[in-house]
């Protein structure tokens, strides 16, 4: 995930060709989201969850009206900032009680990254190194937990969760930590999700409840390529619903401010996902 040794390598490849236009321009790039047809009213709310190691900061968003299934993101190792909000945003003008967490709280409230996703990956890799599968697992619980006690929450409907970058392991962990409640789990470029270690979150699969979408970056696929068959197996062993494919774009491609944004793979991304919760969250 976010690997130093390849980072400047991937941007050469892979960087937007518009960004030195829009910083010229002042445009900020989480503003450039499609907007959502037939968009729900939202009230939005910066919230405090406690949790058994401290108080999260995090951004609550969900229709004005009703209750609504909701949706944890878990962001990149850049944490929150206003393009996830944005994203967050746009899920709950979908229809979606949304939770957007900062995954390093225990460190520093939010923003976590100076510059954004622009900030220097050295800078934010001790932020998420602080982080271990106990941390994922308790703070999934809790903020699980912390949903089920919103009124805009339909409890009745199933939670789903999406993670980016690293998020794509704590998306494992949360929904085999809360099994009952998890019934829709997505993934973005995430790293690590399979490897030898006996922690691996792949291993956690025959824990899981959910349907699944993992999307893939090709260059995550070119150095590890034997990951997506693990998976799949892992998967089928498990009896799970899983679509896995790997996308024509560099890792770090849905958040629209990182430099390696790629619009037309990202739209799609997003597609796959609300087919996803429509689905597995009715």
């Amino acid at each position: 995930m976010c690997d130093q040794d390849h980072f400047e390598e991937d941007l050469k490849k892979y960087s937007r060709r518009d960004i030195g236009t829009l910083a010229a321009a002042g445009i900020g790039a989480a503003m450039m989201l499609p907007r959502v047809a037939n968009a729900a009213e939202v009230s939005e709310q910066d919230v405090v969850i406690e949790t058994p190691d401290g108080k999260c900061d995090a951004y609550f968003v969900t229709p004005s009206s009703g209750t609504h299934a909701a949706v944890l993101i878990w962001p990149d190792i850049f944490g929150l900032r206003p393009a996830f909000r944005q994203m967050g945003k746009r899920l709950a003008e979908s229809g979606y009680s949304v939770l957007v967490v900062n995954p390093f709280y225990r460190q520093q409230k939010a923003p976590t990254a100076a510059d954004g996703a622009n900030t220097s990956i050295s800078d934010v890799r001790p932020l998420a190194r602080s982080l271990t599968p106990e941390t994922h697992t308790t703070d999934a619980k809790a903020f699980v937990a912390w949903l089920d006690q919103q009124s805009q929450v339909d409890t009745d409907k199933q939670i789903g969760t999406t993670g980016y970058c690293m998020g794509g392991p704590i998306v494992f962990r949360t929904a085999a930590a809360v099994p009952n409640r998890i019934g829709a789990a997505a993934t973005f470029h995430g790293g690590g999700l399979v490897s030898d270690g006996d922690d691996s979150p792949h291993r956690l699969i025959p824990k899981m409840e959910a349907d699944l979408l993992i999307a893939i970056a090709e260059n995550d696929d070119q150095r590890d390529p034997d990951a997506k068959t693990v998976l799949k197996e892992s998967f089928d062993e498990a009896k799970l619903d899983a679509e896995i494919e790997v996308y024509p774009a560099g890792h770090g491609w849905c958040p629209p401010d990182t430099r390696v944004h790629n619009p037309e793979q990202a739209e799609k991304a997003w597609g796959r996902m609300l087919s996803l919760f429509e689905k597995a969250l009715a």
